[in-house]
């Protein structure tokens, strides 16, 4: 792994945006060479004569049509709910995906925001109580804003007492008021502009976060299954008044709130990740507008409005489809790294929430989405790398159990622990795949996961041909798959790990996703009890 740090990091002279945290050097260098992407969009054919094919009985068979609307209404009992728990949806989804118009009713359904078995009445308490938590978020990033103006405030202030040994009380009280003119309205929290002091954030000296505020740092996500779950029901309670973002989240930290204050994060530690979100919605790749109408078509002035509210800058050069797309990237990952402060925000994120919010129309649904997205990818942004490691372990070995021959010569080239697919482990093959694309494979993913958290075994998939068993590690058999089919090309040219990397890099626009897939489910049916066993 060192040996592909150092060859990644002379291979690549590029830069990237800062990243938040204390990282080493070393995992700065590595994301940002693993994160180059062409500005252009990758097409959606195949087309090497190099690119092996595993012999897949999935691909065989016809193709389906995708989840229609038609279909998606008939899945539903008079008073809203699924009819058999859900199965026959991700059945659907599972092989053959979701059509477009519908994603945004689907989704929150597959990514856990609503239980599959749950009522139409019952989905529309939680979209209420989700809609108000999201809201006291934004609330708290506001004041939070507010917050590290008041530090930058009172930093040059004292920088005034001391060029003026006597000033007199009238002149502090007039440079007080000329530094502060920007908080003195009590609706600033929404449209000022922020950038003066959080782009100068890591000069000002800035205060801790008392415990009364770093409960609000504190997210109601963590590790364990069950606070996971009590998030998706909608069961947490941020208490106090409704209008305080101070009482709001004060009371009664949860254990991950507790986990959040002993971490210490600080004002300084918002603005940081602030600074790094704006960089990145900025640089946004605009594929996804065509698959958006609603959005493309936003007006100039409420584009540019949204921007002012997020205190987003250097935008000019976009268009305002590009804009409003960037403002609310911006305003829902801000709210994700108060509700997270574990992970907060690091580069990539902003790869995975960029197809939702161009297909969920709301914020508040968006964030919900994004956050039952990240209860699994989140592991791929701690500074540790302790889920990356286990993931690209998982990779090598279905990859050594599947082409002993393939893996020799890895071993050989020392890549045996499959460090090349890095980036597609961390942002889930969005750089390789299209919007379309992408979305196909995450539905079909998603399916999967929602499936095991139903509790739906084997059983249920008999009608499935070859019977692939649901995974939570499906991503991992695609990528390896995708390795595979890269199997005659790798043995026969390449002699070093920096080849196995552009080859990886390069494989933008030239995937076939549902060949792709099928490949995927082919391991999983010969695979994924050894693989299972091997881990526990």
């Amino acid at each position: 792994m060192k040996a592909l740090r150092r060859s990644v990091t002379s291979a690549s002279s590029s830069s990237s945006p800062p990243s938040a945290g204390s990282a080493s050097s070393s995992w700065i260098q590595l994301r940002s060479v693993l994160f180059v992407v062409a500005n252009s969009s990758p097409a959606s054919s195949c087309s090497s004569l190099d690119r092996g094919r595993l012999k897949s009985p999935w691909s065989r068979r016809k193709r389906k049509h995708a989840l229609s609307p038609q279909q998606w209404r008939s899945l539903f009992t008079p008073d809203g709910r699924l009819r058999d728990g859900g199965v026959k949806l991700l059945k659907k989804v599972r092989s053959a995906g979701i059509h477009p118009c519908i994603r945004q009713e689907v989704w929150p359904f597959l990514l856990g925001v609503y239980d599959l078995k749950s009522s139409k009445e019952e989905r529309d308490e939680i979209r209420t109580q989700n809609r108000k938590k999201y809201e006291r978020l934004r609330r708290r990033c506001r004041h939070l804003i507010r917050q590290s103006d008041d530090s930058i405030t009172k930093h040059l202030t004292g920088e005034l007492i001391q060029e003026s040994p006597c000033p007199s009380s009238e002149e502090v009280e007039s440079a007080r008021e000329s530094l502060s003119s920007d908080d003195a309205s009590p609706d600033n929290g929404l449209l000022d502009d922020p950038s003066n002091s959080l782009l100068e954030g890591d000069d000002c000296t800035s205060t801790r976060i008392t415990n009364a505020d770093s409960s609000v740092l504190s997210s109601e996500s963590s590790d364990t299954d069950s606070s996971e779950d009590e998030v998706m029901d909608g069961s947490i309670s941020f208490g106090g008044r409704e209008d305080d973002p101070e009482t709001d989240l004060r009371q009664n930290p949860s254990p991950s709130e507790a986990e959040a204050q002993s971490t210490g994060h600080s004002v300084e530690d918002f603005a940081s990740w602030r600074r790094i979100i704006r960089l990145d919605a900025i640089r946004a790749n605009p594929e996804w507008i065509s698959y958006s109408p609603s959005q493309a078509t936003v007006s100039d002035i409420r584009a540019r409005r949204s921007a002012v509210a997020v205190g987003l800058k250097d935008y000019d050069h976009l268009e305002a489809s590009r804009i409003f797309h960037a403002a609310r990237l911006v305003a829902i990952l801000e709210a994700y790294a108060l509700y997270d402060p574990e992970i907060g925000y690091c580069q990539g994120m902003s790869d995975l929430l960029s197809p939702i919010v161009s297909v969920v129309s709301e914020d508040h649904e968006a964030f919900w989405c994004f956050v039952g997205f990240m209860k699994k990818a989140r592991h791929n942004f701690r500074l540790d790398e302790v889920g990356i490691r286990r993931q690209l372990n998982i990779v090598s070995k279905i990859i050594k159990s599947k082409d002993a021959q393939l893996y020799r010569h890895l071993e050989k080239l020392q890549a045996e622990d499959c460090f090349f697919v890095y980036r597609m482990v961390v942002v889930l093959f969005r750089r390789e795949l299209t919007f379309e694309q992408t979305t196909c494979l995450w539905e079909v993913m998603w399916a999967d996961q929602a499936a095991i958290r139903a509790g739906i075994g084997k059983s249920a998939w008999s009608r499935i041909r070859q019977r692939a068993p649901p995974t939570d590690d499906l991503l991992l058999y695609a990528i390896a798959a995708s390795v595979l089919q890269r199997r005659k090309l790798i043995i026969q040219r390449y002699n070093s790990m920096d080849e196995i990397l552009r080859e990886c890099n390069s494989m933008a626009g030239q995937l076939d996703v549902w060949k792709l897939l099928d490949d995927a489910h082919n391991l999983v049916v010969t695979l994924h009890d050894k693989i299972e066993t091997s881990f526990r």
